[in-house]
This record gives C-alpha cells, structure tokens and sequence, in this order.
C-alpha cells in the first residue's frame, strides 16, 4: 500500500506549523522592536519635558552692563539645568554668537531659579530676536526692541 491520504494531511499540518511558528517568531520580533522605540521616545520626551526654561525679561527695555546685554533665563523643567557655553547655544537676529561673546552666572540652575545670560553684541535700534537653544534640543526665541 501506498502512501495515503492521512500521510499527506500529516505533512501538510506540519508544513502549516512550521510556517505559523515563523511568522509568529517575525511577529514578536517586529512588536518588540516596536516597543523598544516608542519606551526609547517616551524617555526622550519625558527628558525634554524635564529640561525647560523661558526667557523671562521685559521685551521693551533689556538691561545691560558695559558692552552686554543682560538675559534672564529661568528653569521651568523639574531638571536641574547645566547652564555653560557648552550646554547653550545663542542667536540674535539669526546670526550664531560666538562662545567667549556670551556667558551665565551661573553653571547650573536648579528647578524654578533665575540665571542671567550676558550676551555681548552690537544692535541698532529696532526690533531684534534672540534665540537660545540648550540641552535636548529645547529652544527660545525672545523678540525684544533696544
């Protein structure tokens, strides 16, 4: 006797479970993956959250010292925040200002301090925009007139 047809039905049921193992097998792959990036993001933007600060002077009357202009930064984020010339990036009127023309008080701000930013730069009179990025990519922009 010959091969029969329950020997076929064998072969293809375990051709079947061979076929769901590996695409359950890409399946979880694919979903852990998946579940890696978005914990991944959500601790970046819970970092991001953590790491705020605004721009808290007057826009009509900036102070100033000598050849500086006087900014106060102010750390709205639950983070401490690293306030150095290598955490901070500054623009006025789109133009990057150079790391020995600006400087803080202080090198780190605790949650809800007040720092200064001295930014040395010359201005004609009229409107003019600083912006500030600092750590995790967060980011300022103050429009003020002198």
């Amino acid at each position: 006797m010959g091969f029969s047809l329950t020997g076929a039905h064998i072969i293809f049921f375990i051709a079947a479970v061979i076929t769901a193992g590996a695409v359950s097998g890409v399946f979880i792959a694919i979903t852990s993956n998946i579940s890696s990036s978005l914990s991944e993001r959500g601790n970046r933007v819970a970092e991001q959250l953590d790491t705020e600060f605004a721009i808290i002077n007057d826009p009509n009357t900036i102070p100033t010292s000598g050849q500086y202009y006087i900014f106060y930064l102010k750390n709205i984020g639950s983070r401490k925040l690293q306030t150095t010339n290598d955490t901070f990036t500054v623009f006025v009127d789109g133009n990057i200002v150079t790391k020995p023309n600006y400087y803080f008080t202080a090198t780190t701000l605790a949650a809800d301090a007040v720092g200064e930013l001295y930014v040395k730069t010359t201005l004609a009179a009229g409107d003019h925009t600083l912006r500030v990025v600092g750590p995790v990519a967060s980011e300022k922009t103050f429009t003020f007139k002198k």
